[in-house]
């Protein structure tokens, strides 16, 4: 077989003659004279590493499922031509399995004085800050027989966003919104509407709606119509504590929340309301305020990349007196926590009222789509006694809503596919009554 390149080198240069060299008492070491020699101009002739100059450029943030680019600039001040390999290291979680070998390694060659780009494609799988790590290179000479390697720091951060997957839900919420603002103004009555324009009476209008000052001074009777408020003011609390870590099939329940937050905060930012966040367990984790409605979204999602689930219990009463705090005046606080029985009747039942005496309050659940396809299981005993086992956890969920109903609080508990729409038509209806 007919030997090529590097190869057909190093064979040709190990059948030359050996020489013997003898360091004194500690024995005798066999060299081949002329392939050590060819090894020691490789060394001398490899582009040296430690004076390269690298510079980072490219994207800053990316969301979730998206891919993000970073290039990296390697300039060569030396003046011998760089051959290298290079590898831009960064987090595991930076890729999808199995695909960091070739994302992040990389040839290239590098004339004198001269400077090249190489990029490197990230694929996050999951949510908050990826930093680079070093970035190393390995100098081969024009044999490619030796080589020099050193690492350099090029530090860059690659912020990862949520994915906001419910906004394929906004074109439709904004639908309905225009049927509800006033853009065809609505007879709607009660507490939080705002007067809009006068027109003709038609027999089954409400009577109270009677404009009789203007109904004086024309010969029609006139009736006001009424378009929901603007202006309002929505928080959004986050409960970023134990209960928010349980996974609901590949994502933990603080995901599936936050999806439902920012479809809401898009919504109701278009609906000109003034949207907060606030994320709390024992502490605040995260809270954004006084934000316009063209910068909210952003802000809110710049503020979610880098929430995790907390292993403690929510102090449910420093999560009330903080809301409070932050909602002065009349608001609706939409609570995304949990409705298992004893983080609510235990933590958030008993300062409930301090809530509800001056504020709406939704609340936002995720369910476990898991749990109704075991209520409906049969046949076999196992899936008996796993639907009896769904079935009083269901139960349970449903006895809890029930309790908090009573105390005033609209309820929402949908799987985390439906959450966001779901929570943004409760949304909707609390405006069309006028409750906002």
């Amino acid at each position: 077989m007919a030997l090529t390149g590097r190869a057909a080198l190093i064979a040709a240069l190990g059948s030359l003659p050996v020489g013997i060299w003898e360091p004194g008492w500690t024995g005798i070491l066999a060299v081949n004279a002329p392939l050590a020699v060819a090894c020691a101009c490789d060394f001398a002739l490899a582009a040296p590493v430690r004076r390269l100059g690298l510079t980072r450029s490219g994207d800053t943030s990316v969301r979730l499922g998206d891919t993000a680019d970073v290039t990296l600039t390697v300039t060569n001040p030396s003046r011998r031509p760089l051959r290298a390999r290079l590898r831009d290291a960064w987090p595991p979680s930076s890729w999808q399995p199995g695909t960091e070998t070739t994302a992040s390694r990389h040839r290239l060659t590098v004339p004198p004085g001269e400077r090249r780009r190489v990029t490197t494609r990230l694929s996050p799988t999951r949510r908050g800050d990826r930093q680079a790590d070093r970035v190393t290179i390995r100098s081969y000479g024009p044999l490619g027989l030796f080589s020099r390697q050193g690492t350099h720091k090029a530090p860059w951060t690659v912020r990862v966003l949520p994915p906001f997957t419910s906004r394929k839900h906004l074109p439709s919420k904004l639908a309905r919104l225009r049927e509800l603002d006033g853009r065809t103004s609505v007879l709607t009555r009660g507490e939080g509407t705002e007067f809009d324009s006068l027109r003709e009476y038609v027999p089954g209008d409400d009577t109270r709606s009677i404009d009789w000052r203007a109904t004086a001074r024309q010969t029609t009777v006139a009736v006001r119509t009424w378009r929901p408020e603007r202006d309002r003011h929505i928080l959004l609390v986050l409960d970023t504590g134990r209960t928010s870590a349980g996974r609901v099939g590949d994502a933990p329940r603080l995901d599936a929340s936050m999806d439902a937050a920012l479809l809401l905060a898009a919504l109701a930012s278009r609906a000109g309301d003034r949207v907060d966040l606030l994320a709390y367990d024992r502490k605040v984790r995260a809270l954004v305020q006084g934000r316009t409605a063209g910068d909210v979204l952003p802000a809110l999602v710049n503020a979610m990349a880098t929430l995790e689930p907390e292993l403690v219990e929510t102090d449910a009463r420093g999560l009330t007196a903080t809301a409070l705090r932050t909602s002065p005046r009349r608001s609706l606080i939409v609570l995304l926590t949990t409705l298992d029985a004893a983080p609510i009747e235990e933590g958030l039942l008993p300062v409930l009222s301090q809530l509800t005496q001056r504020h709406t309050v939704l609340l936002a659940s995720v369910a476990d789509p898991h749990i109704r396809e075991m209520a409906k299981a049969r046949g076999q005993v196992d899936a008996v006694y796993e639907a009896a086992a769904a079935a009083q956890a269901q139960s349970e969920r449903h006895r809890t809503a029930e309790q908090l109903r009573r105390h005033g609080v609209t309820v929402v508990d949908a799987t985390p596919d439906d959450l966001a729409p779901t929570l943004a038509d409760a949304y909707l209806a609390l405006k069309a009554a006028g409750r906002l």
